[in-house]
């Protein structure tokens, strides 16, 4: 009876986990929530924050390739804080967490992004590692 018992807990242990119950994927979405909060906001470094601050962090988007989180930021404010320019409203959709082990997660999702003219949107692809100051995107490849 008590094995029985343990096989059923962990079953839906395991099912409640698969729900988005596991501490590591809600830490990653509420790092993926943070992120939308401070680009509406129009706080570039606030959305900045999750990504790893480091100069190998990579960016692909539009075919062109940008390396670490500095470069990372100027692109961002050239494109969406340059003259003329505006961040509009972000939402990510779609969201597909999948962990890779203890500190490993890739991420796809839809960004939409609702300009004054406009209504861009796309796709991502995301890696994500758990640092010490928590997770952090090191990677994010982006097509519109």
């Amino acid at each position: 009876m008590k094995a029985a018992a343990l096989v059923l807990g962990l079953l839906l242990s395991g099912s409640m986990a698969a729900a988005g119950d596991d501490p590591a994927e809600k830490a990653i979405r509420q790092l993926l929530d943070a992120q939308v909060v401070a680009w509406n906001k129009g706080d570039l470094p606030g959305f900045m924050e999750g990504y790893w601050q480091s100069p190998d962090l990579t960016f692909f988007s539009g075919g062109n390739k940008t390396r670490g989180w500095q470069a990372t930021l100027d692109r961002y404010r050239k494109k969406y804080q340059g003259e003329g320019k505006e961040m509009g409203k972000l939402a990510f959709k779609e969201l597909d967490v999948r962990l890779l082990g203890a500190d490993h997660a890739v991420v796809t999702g839809r960004f939409q992004l609702q300009l004054k003219a406009e209504t861009a949107t796309g796709i991502f692809t995301l890696i994500l590692h758990k640092k010490e100051a928590g997770w952090r995107i090191v990677h994010d490849h982006t097509s519109s």
